[in-house]
């Protein structure tokens, strides 16, 4: 079993390639191993297709059969005018295991997938982990929750500043945390900022790293005013049902903003970035948050991930489960 979860996991950040350019289908990873090594491998394609079942399956060919699948979320059993059901598909050809990480919550499938396997004699596991329900968190969320999977990043000194008293914020992290933010930018749908710094720093919002810039996400507002062209608006946290096809929003400030999604207990992962720096009289990264006991704040976060970035720290904490 631990061997299963293992290559699960595996599966899980292969996964991460079709990030974000699998949209509107959640990004999923597919190996296929026989007798200890991996013989085809699969991620969902840019624009849903092929998925990763059907690209595994064709590297894998006659070494299929027999063998174990992993694959993190349950294979489609319904057919549509750009491909046979993946659940069909490996009913062909016939493997000894299936291994998936959760099942779909998408009714056309919703346990569908695994009764079609199981039909055809091949015996199927569903083995949850972490790691395979990170790496759908956007299109659990969506599916579930129906609002985007939502990355709330904070950049600020020890001491817990995002700027000067009088706003001064460039830059405060290194290069290294620049660039990771970045790379972070590109595996989300959306990137939102709220109304005052947009008006007060007129933020690119984009991806700036070589061979990346292509995958810039959509910029959002959280603004009562209008919009600019090329950018949408919203007028509450609560709306972010609104932003159709995202499954990853990136939120990345202010302090007000930042709070509002809070407060509304819809952040699902903060991303900090601490600078070796002491600010003294400066700006806070969140708003207030209208807490009313020290015991309100605790047992939410959990930490999911650090990083040494040049001078600069990153940690990373996930809603707790």
């Amino acid at each position: 079993m631990r061997a299963d979860a293992e290559w699960l996991a595996a599966a899980a950040r292969l996964a991460a390639r079709g990030r974000p350019l699998s949209r509107p289908n959640p990004a999923v990873g597919c190996l296929i191993v026989r007798d200890g090594r991996v013989v085809g491998r699969g991620w969902t394609q840019a624009g849903g297709r092929p998925h990763a079942e059907a690209m595994a399956l064709a590297e894998a060919g006659q070494k299929a059969s027999g063998a174990d699948v992993f694959v993190t979320l349950e294979p489609c059993a319904h057919q549509s005018d750009r491909g046979p059901a993946c659940a069909a598909l490996l009913a062909q050809a016939r493997p000894a295991r299936v291994i998936l990480g959760v099942e779909d919550p998408d009714p056309r499938t919703a346990g569908a997938g695994v009764a079609m396997l199981r039909e055809a004699g091949i015996e199927v596991h569903v083995a949850g982990s972490d790691a395979v329900r990170d790496s759908l968190a956007g299109y659990l969320a969506q599916r579930s929750l129906g609002r985007p999977h939502v990355t709330l990043k904070l950049a600020m000194s020890l001491d817990g500043c995002i700027a000067l008293a009088d706003g001064t914020s460039r830059w405060i992290t290194g290069d290294a945390a620049r660039a990771h933010v970045h790379a972070r930018r590109a595996r989300a749908d959306a990137i939102l900022v709220g109304g005052e710094t947009w008006r007060s720093d007129r933020p690119r919002l984009d991806v700036r790293l070589p061979g990346l810039e292509d995958r810039s996400p959509q910029r959002v507002l959280l603004s009562r005013g209008v919009a600019p062209d090329g950018v949408r608006v919203i007028d509450d946290p609560a709306a972010i049902s609104r932003l159709d096809g995202v499954q990853y929003l990136y939120v990345e400030g202010g302090a007000e903003t930042a709070a509002s999604f809070l407060a509304a207990d819809l952040v699902d992962r903060l991303e900090i970035y601490r600078a070796p720096i002491v600010v003294g009289d400066g700006l806070r990264p969140v708003g207030r948050l209208g807490l009313e006991r020290l015991d309100d704040a605790h047992s939410r976060w959990t930490l999911a991930e650090t990083a040494q970035l040049g001078s600069d720290t990153f940690t990373a904490y996930r809603r707790a489960r």
